[in-house]
């Protein structure tokens, strides 16, 4: 009865904000909902306010799932209207940020994001750590993800360059330079070791450095050593030679991805639930000069190409130097839009690029990859304490409505191509965490095509048979464990799949008679991380952000990395044998002889018997063999 109240109450409202909109003008703007508290929900912008806020209130059946969510909770809405869209879309960022309404995708804590500063004002320019970037005429780089970002980059500056790292006021007149003078670290202006002219040298050099242009900065140092030598200054010029190796040995730390000398960033992300890591990869005069990671929230139900487009507009509106190319791995949402806005900030032409083949392509890829990676541990250590990997098997028991605390969990996953090569995986966690001696790899051999069911079909009746003390196959494993680990009972048997693959499970457990309550069973699937357990037509969410949740998606994605590692290593030993691999009498030594007399496996095949009887080690009854087989 509650239910059907708050339904009216909120058809009502919706009715009341659908009577306004023929009021709302025909123009570019901004628009926020807000709630019943006057809590502002959603700020989004339009080229058309009235068309783009009527979307809003159509027939709920097609709207995005977190559309209707909002729709449920808001009460009103205000519109600002703008000259233009390009106007809407930094007023739009500017209230996400002041606002931070709950439906929108947001960078993490945006307003706290470190830079470096330098002022060139200052008589002696120090490097500062700042959260705040004032229109001031200072130089900021940034922004870093971080405080441990910055500080590393901090660290590195200060071994390399000898800026001050003081505050007091510089006279030149102090009685003696501090410690940070006699290890090199300082100039030592204080004391009148160095004019302006020249401390303001290192400075340039650290600008220079922190704008990618390394081999300005060691051009530069080179003439000063040379210098310094042709005036007998060896002392002075050695400090600058062992200074210009420092920055070379960092510079071939720096890889090279990018035969061009380009100016770019790459941006790629994984999503997943209500969080998205994005990872930038930064490149000046085509080397990585530097990387990091951010977390956007609010991402739930919002496609790739709306997070991408949201972190470009937020992370580049503070960012203190826009390239004039970013490489990204989706579609930006209003690329066109967003190109515009990038080359008003930056002053110059910008390209948003989506690589499809080649050099940029791979660079994608690697910055995608990192972005798993990063999220994936993240999930990590959200369960490395003890306590939450306590709270994470409570959660799943209470979920699933175990029998007991899944202290033994085992998940199964297979890894095919059309059927080809097929494996399944079987991972263990005790108490929450892997138990990578008690993995095991299987090869499927009774199922012909791709037929993910029967496969997992076979497996399971493999391992059950192991528990039963029945005959069966040995898989390969891992590390071989050192008790039989095919005896104990899982407190949860979970699989990596949906209903059906669930249903594949229950018929083994039905054949070997095997009861559900004996071992429990679930299946986690990936589009939506719906729980699929026996006996129940719909399926069963874990609260988003709870431990259960993570550890169950842990478990499933070890299982899937498994299997995926065990398939390519078969398949790529599948696609590496040669013909004669198969030839009887023909080993190691007598293959490599062949193959560095004859070239191929087919100069051997071209070859005459009596060419093959030239090879050492080779009879005519061999060679007869080579011919018959190949």
């Amino acid at each position: 009865m509650k239910m059907a109240i708050t339904t009216d109450n909120q058809t009502k409202e919706n009715a009341e904000m659908r009577e306004r909109l023929p009021s709302v003008p025909l123009r570019p703007g901004v628009y926020l909902f807000k709630d019943t508290s006057s809590r502002f929900l959603y700020v989004g912008k339009a080229a058309n306010l009235r068309n783009r806020l009527r979307s809003y209130f159509g027939t709920p059946y097609g709207m995005m799932p977190k559309t209707r969510r909002l729709m449920q909770q808001a009460v009103d809405f205000e519109f600002v209207v703008t000259d233009s869209e390009s106007e809407a879309l930094i007023l739009e960022n500017t209230l996400i940020k002041r606002h931070r309404p709950p439906y929108n995708t947001r960078l993490r804590d945006d307003k706290t994001y470190p830079y470096i500063k330098i002022d060139p004002r200052e008589e002696f320019p120090q490097v500062y750590f700042t959260r705040r970037v004032l229109n001031d005429g200072a130089r900021y780089f940034g922004p870093f993800a971080s405080t441990g970002s910055i500080r590393k980059t901090l660290d590195l500056l200060k071994k390399l360059f000898p800026y001050r790292s003081c505050t007091k006021t510089i006279t030149g007149t102090d009685a003696r330079p501090c410690l940070e003078y006699y290890i090199h670290r300082c100039v030592a202006p204080c004391v009148g070791y160095a004019d302006q002219t020249s401390y303001r040298e290192v400075i340039e050099q650290v600008l220079m450095f922190l704008e990618g242009k390394t081999g300005d900065v060691v051009r530069q140092l080179n003439r000063r050593m040379a210098s310094a030598a042709e005036n007998l200054e060896f002392e002075q010029a050695a400090r600058i030679r062992d200074q210009m190796q420092a920055i070379e040995r960092v510079n071939e730390e720096q890889k090279m991805v990018s035969l061009r000398s380009q100016d770019m960033d790459v941006v790629a992300m994984a999503q997943e639930r209500n969080e998205a890591w994005v990872e930038a990869f930064f490149i000046r005069k085509g080397k990585l000069v530097g990387r990091d990671h951010f977390i956007m929230d609010g991402v739930q139900d919002e496609e790739e190409g709306k997070v991408i487009g949201t972190f470009i507009q937020q992370f580049y509106d503070r960012a203190s130097f826009v390239p004039p190319l970013v490489v990204i791995q989706h579609e930006a949402d209003e690329t066109p839009l967003l190109t515009e806005w990038l080359s008003s900030r930056r002053g110059g032409p910008v390209s948003l690029h989506i690589p499809v083949r080649g050099e940029k392509r791979k660079l994608v890829s690697l910055v995608a990859e990192n972005a798993a990676q990063g999220l994936s541990m993240s999930r990590i250590r959200r369960l490395a304490g003890q306590g939450a990997l306590d709270t994470a098997l409570a959660e799943v028991q209470e979920a699933l409505s175990l029998p007991r605390l899944p202290n033994r969990i085992e998940c199964y996953d297979i890894s095919n191509i059309s059927g080809t090569d097929a494996v399944g995986s079987m991972v263990v966690f005790q108490n929450g965490s892997p138990s990578k001696q008690h993995y095991r790899r299987f090869k499927i051999k009774t199922v012909d095509g791709p037929d993910d069911f029967a496969m997992m079909k076979e497996m399971l009746q493999r391992r059950f048979k192991r528990m039963a003390k029945q005959e069966g196959e040995t898989p390969e494993s891992e590390t071989k464990p050192a008790d039989d680990s095919w005896e104990n009972v899982p407190d949860l048997i979970l699989i990596d799949g949906g209903k059906g693959h669930l249903s594949a499970v229950q018929t083994v457990f039905m054949e070997m008679g095997i009861s559900t309550d004996q071992v429990p069973l679930a299946s986690l699937a990936k589009q939506e991380e719906e729980v699929f357990v026996p006996h129940s037509p719909d399926p069963m969410i874990l609260p988003r952000n709870s431990q259960g949740l993570f550890l169950v998606q842990r478990v499933r994605d070890e299982a899937h990395r498994f299997a995926i590692t065990y398939h390519q290593k078969l398949r790529s030993k599948r696609q590496t044998q040669s013909g004669l691999d198969t030839v009887q009498g023909i080993g190691p030594k007598r293959r490599k002889l062949l193959i560095q007399r004859f070239g191929s496996v087919q100069g051997i095949r071209e070859a005459t018997m009596e060419e093959l009887t030239t090879v050492q080690g080779m009879t005519l009854a061999l060679a007869q063999n080579i011919k018959e087989q190949l």
